[in-house]
């Protein structure tokens, strides 16, 4: 049987092919999707990721947070649970002598408690579908994010984020739908009137 491979699509390893494990819920991001992702990211960030710090936090393949590695972000973290995908990160960075990039083996809900306040400039998720997890996760990301910090999603729905997210940019890739957020950690609201 043909083992299932995508490739990172620019930067320093573009072309560099990341093995697909065979695990339950496991979808990695198609290459035309990061492909939109990162245009999206560049025009949003003026094309200078050097300062960026992103988190992928379903990190499965590490497809996401590769791709942000090759890019040239200044750090990556990708936290990840199962134990296969897990041995398949940390070999892949470890071949690319990717020092950048740091993996963390655990639940992707306690990961987010135990960070530091305004670590993130993006935060990348692509949980297993069907299991409700942006419910559980919405009240926990503002405290990563940095102000007007970005928020990239993939989801089996149009998400509908609380107020303090504002959708910059949404598509669809056959039943995945893909969105990119941003925070808005700056706007209080008096009497109606933005300040």
């Amino acid at each position: 049987m043909k083992k299932h491979v995508v490739r990172i699509v620019g930067g320093d390893y573009r072309k560099t092919p990341i093995s697909v494990i065979d695990a339950v819920g496991l979808r990695p991001t198609p290459d035309r999707v990061r492909e939109t992702l990162f245009n999206w990211l560049h025009y949003f960030w003026d094309g200078d990721y050097t300062q960026k710090r992103v988190l992928d936090l379903f990190a499965g393949t590490g497809a996401l947070g590769f791709e942000a590695a090759s890019r040239g972000v200044a750090y990556v973290q990708m936290v990840e649970i199962n134990p296969a995908a897990l041995a398949a990160l940390r070999a892949l960075r470890t071949r690319l002598k990717a020092d950048h990039i740091r993996i963390h083996a655990g639940d992707a809900q306690l990961a987010l408690k135990r960070m530091t306040e305004g670590s993130y400039d993006l935060i990348m998720l692509d949980p297993p579908f069907g299991l409700t997890w942006m419910e559980r996760l919405w009240d926990l990301l503002p405290a990563v994010l940095t102000p007007a910090g970005l928020l990239y999603i993939e989801s089996e729905a149009a998400v509908d984020p609380p107020a303090q997210f504002e959708v910059l940019r949404q598509g669809k890739a056959g039943h995945v739908h893909f969105h990119l957020l941003r925070f808005a950690a700056t706007q209080k609201t008096v009497n109606n009137a933005e300040i």
